[in-house]
């Protein structure tokens, strides 16, 4: 018996990226500013124990911390792994071992980068010492790695003040992800569609609610929908906000309008943006059209499209 082979599935690489801007509390802000300064610090909770990275409050008793300590920029390796091709971002370049580090004088590790020439070069228990970056500051990328150290013996943690000049009181992080995405069966199809200027669905056999886009299944009542059913391209609006804020890459100038629209004949609401009308006109019930993409592929936003506007009854169980 010969199987049919599976109609070709679109691929694509995606990637999320943001920046992660967070407010330092007394704790962190010390650590940070003292890497900048050469120096690590570690917190001391109520039963002795040193922790690093420093937390502001006990993970086993919730206790507020706020005692902190200096430890040394020498340490143990704890456990490793070999990273044979570094990734863009990534401390090091070329190939390197992740590493928990346990630096003497606290009872935590911390994770960081190697410099070695070879996995052979490494192993648990092995002696390292911090690499300083040329250029600090106040991130933990003021470590650049560590490398292999052979000499001094484990010292003890030791108090500190925590005050530094200009001390770090905020970091902006960046976050990135880089992933192949396979939209599957159902997304494939109405992805396809919509290169055709159609939106396409799928209607669950049990209750008949049509997810737009398809997603291979009914959430409620756990089917497979196989039956495609051709909705839009008009809808209405059922809920919107106003964008206040310009996000970055995006030539949309704000204030600009995304809503919750229903297309005729689906099941759900989909988002998108609105054009074609001034923000503060843009009302719950409003009549909308696609305006496609300049290449075709997907519509870029909606815009009035001239009809009057729906009744709230025809709408309310899609808010």
């Amino acid at each position: 018996m010969t199987a049919t082979p599976a109609p070709d599935m679109l691929r694509a690489l995606l990637v999320v990226e943001f920046p992660f801007t967070r407010s330092l509390g007394p704790v962190q802000s010390a650590f940070l500013t003292g890497l900048r300064e050469r120096t690590v610090l570690g917190v001391r909770t109520g039963d002795g124990r040193v922790l690093v990275p420093p937390v502001e409050y006990d993970p086993t008793t919730a206790a507020e911390l706020r005692e902190l300590v200096e430890i040394a920029a020498t340490g143990t390796v704890t456990t490793w792994a070999w990273n044979h091709a570094p990734r863009p971002g990534q401390p090091l370049a070329t190939p390197f071992a992740w590493v928990l580090v346990r630096l003497d004088g606290a009872d935590t590790a911390l994770l960081h980068a190697l410099d070695a020439p070879g996995p052979e070069a490494v192993r648990a228990g092995m002696r390292v010492r911090i690499r300083w970056a040329d250029d600090r500051h106040g991130a933990i990328t003021d470590i650049a790695c560590f490398e292999p150290y052979a000499s001094d013996p484990a010292t003890e943690a030791r108090a500190h003040h925590g005050r530094f000049d200009d001390p770090v009181t905020g970091i902006v992080a960046p976050a990135r992800l880089d992933y192949t995405y396979s939209p599957g069966r159902a997304q494939t199809g109405y992805l396809r569609a919509l290169a055709e200027r159609r939106t396409v669905g799928e209607r669950c056999p049990s209750c008949a609610k049509v997810y737009i886009p398809p997603r291979g299944a009914c959430p409620t009542c756990g089917v497979a929908t196989t039956d495609r059913v051709e909705v839009g391209p008009r809808g209405t609006v059922t809920t919107f906000c106003i964008v206040n804020i310009k996000a970055k890459n995006l030539d949309i100038e704000v204030p600009y309008v995304y809503a919750h629209i229903a297309l005729d004949g689906a099941g759900l609401a989909l988002h998108g943006r609105i054009g074609g009308i001034p923000y503060d006109q843009v009302r719950m019930g409003l009549r909308v059209e696609p305006v496609w993409s300049e290449d075709g592929r997907f519509p870029d936003h909606y815009r009035p499209c001239g009809e009057p506007d729906a009744d709230y009854d025809t709408y309310k169980e899609l808010l």
